[in-house]
């Protein structure tokens, strides 16, 4: 005996079961409007839905950070350990009427952790990019090991030092007019100044790496 199916419609992908708790909840929301309105009120429940259930994937350190009420913060939880699927798909529609009900500039902190999460906070971002830079500015100054060691004492001399005769030598081409292939050395020194750079306050503005330009000085 085939089973018989329930009437209902979807919305971007969810199924809404005509009677159900999301049917009246969606049908109250969207009286009273036009079309126009009513698309976008749709597109709104399903952004607000999504985000939700990125939620469950978020850093504790990041969701600590998050103004959500404890309620909410439970149900995150209880829905990390439900294995059912029932019991999951229900508990991810309350975690999306939670959702809902935040205020506008809660929902933007969970976007805003939720890209954080994704792409790196804006400090990280940036400690990556001086990196990035000390590590072509020591490679290709000569005087630049110096001012890294006196603004970072604590950095190993001799091993920097070693680091960079390596790198210099893996820079050069095998063959005329080839590209420049960077070795492990030129990895371990970025890796060196990375976390130098992680423990300990940013260099003096006079010699801020973000003056240099490598394609300025002879390698």
């Amino acid at each position: 005996m085939s089973r018989k199916l329930k009437k209902g419609y979807f919305v971007r992908g969810e199924f809404i079961a005509e009677g159900s708790e999301r049917d009246i909840e969606l049908k109250a929301e969207l009286k009273g409007t036009d079309d126009q309105s009513r698309t976008d009120l749709k597109r709104e429940s399903t952004e607000l839905q999504k985000l939700g259930e990125a939620l469950l994937t978020l850093r504790a350190d990041l969701l600590e950070r998050l103004p959500l009420s404890d309620k909410f913060r439970d149900a995150i939880t209880d829905a990390k350990r439900i294995t059912n699927f029932e019991g999951k798909r229900r508990q991810m529609q309350f975690i999306g009427k939670l959702m809902r009900k935040l205020e506008a500039q809660e929902v933007e902190a969970v976007r805003g952790a939720l890209d954080e999460q994704a792409n790196g906070s804006a400090a990280e971002n940036l400690a990556l990019h001086q990196a990035e830079v000390w590590r072509d500015r020591l490679i290709a100054q000569d005087d630049a090991a110096a001012q890294w060691i006196e603004q970072y004492p604590t950095t190993d001399t001799q091993q920097l030092r070693a680091l960079i005769r390596q790198a210099r030598k893996d820079a050069v081409p095998e063959k005329p007019g080839a590209a420049v292939r960077h070795g492990r050395a030129y990895r371990e020194i970025f890796q060196l100044v990375r976390e130098a750079l992680g423990a300990i306050p940013e260099p003096d503005a006079s010699i801020h790496p973000s003056t240099f330009n490598p394609a300025n000085e002879a390698s």
